[in-house]
């Protein structure tokens, strides 16, 4: 479905990533980073594309309720979280800022894509990030992965590339920064191509998600399918 805010680009080849043109970040200064330079952006946007289907994440009560198996506290955390996400979607109306993300979804999903998805899920509806779903057997997908995976990709104010790494098990492991002008574009361009392309979240999630059922663990990427 197309959004109005989001003008039409025909669909580019995947932009090359060459690592020796950035700058290695720890996570540690990965993070620092990010956050200041996002603080930064007023009347802009900002474009993240997401591909692996199980990430370890550290220091979130909702995650660390995923990862024992208790799916019901998980949920209620999220309902906890609701007035900051609302003050955190009028600041970035106050100055501007959009934040849109692409996130590809493989079948079947995977406990970690199925809690994320109620995250994103919640923060499309109060205002905040705009998520579109791109399956990953869609031709975009599909003809983009001849040889490998999308990578992890966030493009900040038209100005900041990072390619976000992690290792095998998912784990952070930093990320490369990129402030090239042709190379920061040729991303940007490549991710609203993919948004162009994707379904939004407030229609994908009711109808593939919603009536999952619980997963009973995210210590493993083991998929959660519909009962036959």
């Amino acid at each position: 479905m197309r959004d109005p805010d989001v003008p039409t680009v025909a669909e580019p080849d995947v932009p090359a990533l060459t690592p020796e043109l950035g700058e290695r970040l720890l996570s540690k200064d990965y993070k620092r980073d990010f956050r200041e330079r996002q603080a930064a952006i007023h009347d802009g946007a900002s474009w993240k594309l997401e591909r692996r289907q199980h990430f370890e994440e550290q220091g979130d009560a909702s995650r660390d309720a995923l990862s024992r198996g208790d799916w019901h506290e998980a949920l209620r955390v999220f309902d906890e979280e609701r007035d900051a996400l609302i003050t955190k979607a009028r600041e970035n109306k106050r100055r501007g800022y959009v934040f849109h993300r692409v996130r590809v979804v493989e079948q079947p999903v995977t406990p970690y894509v199925q809690w994320e998805l109620h995250a994103l899920h919640q923060q499309a509806e109060l205002g905040g990030n705009r998520v579109r779903i791109v399956t990953a057997d869609a031709d975009e997908v599909a003809r983009a992965e001849r040889t490998q995976p999308l990578p992890e990709i966030v493009v900040l104010g038209s100005r900041t590339l990072y390619h976000v790494l992690y290792t095998d098990t998912g784990r952070p492991s930093g990320a490369i920064r990129f402030t090239d002008r042709q190379q920061v574009e040729a991303w940007e361009r490549y991710i609203r191509s993919l948004y162009e392309a994707g379904e939004d979240i407030t229609t994908y999630f009711p109808r593939e998600i919603a009536p999952l059922p619980e997963p009973l663990s995210a210590l493993s990427p083991a998929p959660v399918s519909l009962p036959e």
